[in-house]
């Protein structure tokens, strides 16, 4: 019998708190300044006094980040199907996808921020562009997965191509193609606020930013304990919906 996801995750909680120990521990020995490394109860502090401030921030870069991360499944879906029924162009554009990964986003971004000035488009694309990848390498990697015994078996019930991926080869990539978004729910918060750090007017990048120019480390600190709240979150909704569409697997 499987472990329920509670006790699973009881050790992961365990290390957590013997780190936080550890670190509260050693910046009081050391008498570490707070400008330097503040301790874990005056990050909670930070975060509870800061918070009213913070969900402003925290909204935007959370409609930047699901928006992306929407636009990036229905992108890697549709460009995954149209590669795989197309071998030509799949040989002609997968290389480019990959080439496309080599840009540094560091370099990438300021040239949004030029074409389409400061609002939410620059952000939305940053996500975009961190997130479909993996999902369409992922959706390519469990479409060309399908058993052949499940192929040959259509082919001798004279199944159309579409039947065949309606019926075998689509729910059979189900659980790559939920790897690849629970890859990109974990990149997805980074991307929108390294897209923020570059410039905007609201977000947890550009109140980082502000912080840290304020010499104010602490807030520093809270934006990013909500930053991995964030990332937590949208990880346990990918694993959440994975669970829901492929209830097979949690028993397996």
């Amino acid at each position: 019998m499987k472990p329920s996801p509670l006790a699973r995750n009881v050790p992961a909680f365990l290390l957590a708190l013997l780190l936080l120990l550890l670190w509260e521990g050693y910046v009081r020995l050391r008498q570490v300044s707070s400008l330097i490394l503040p301790t874990p109860d005056a990050i909670l502090a930070a975060l509870l006094a800061n918070w009213d401030i913070l969900l402003g921030h925290t909204i935007q870069t959370t409609l930047e980040t699901v928006i992306g991360i929407l636009v990036a499944v229905a992108l890697g879906l549709a460009l995954a199907l149209w590669l795989d029924l197309a071998p030509a162009c799949r040989r002609a554009v997968y290389p480019l996808l990959i080439v496309s990964q080599t840009i540094p986003m560091i370099a990438l971004a300021p040239l949004l921020l030029l074409w389409f000035g400061f609002g939410f488009l620059p952000k939305l694309l940053v996500v975009v562009l961190y997130c479909f990848f993996p999902i369409i390498v992922a959706c390519l990697d469990g479409l060309e997965s399908t058993p052949p015994e499940l192929m040959r078996l259509l082919k001798s019930m004279h199944a159309t191509r579409w039947q065949t991926l309606w019926l075998v080869r689509l729910p059979g990539a189900m659980p790559s193609f939920f790897s690849g978004l629970r890859i990109a729910a974990t990149y997805s918060v980074t991307a929108a606020i390294f897209g923020e750090y570059v410039g905007a007017f609201q977000g947890l990048g550009i109140y980082m930013q502000t912080s840290a120019n304020a010499h104010a480390t602490v807030l520093v600190f809270a934006a990013l304990v909500v930053t991995a709240v964030l990332s937590l979150l949208l990880f346990g909704l990918a694993s959440l919906l994975a669970h829901l569409a492929l209830p097979w697997q949690a028993k397996t």
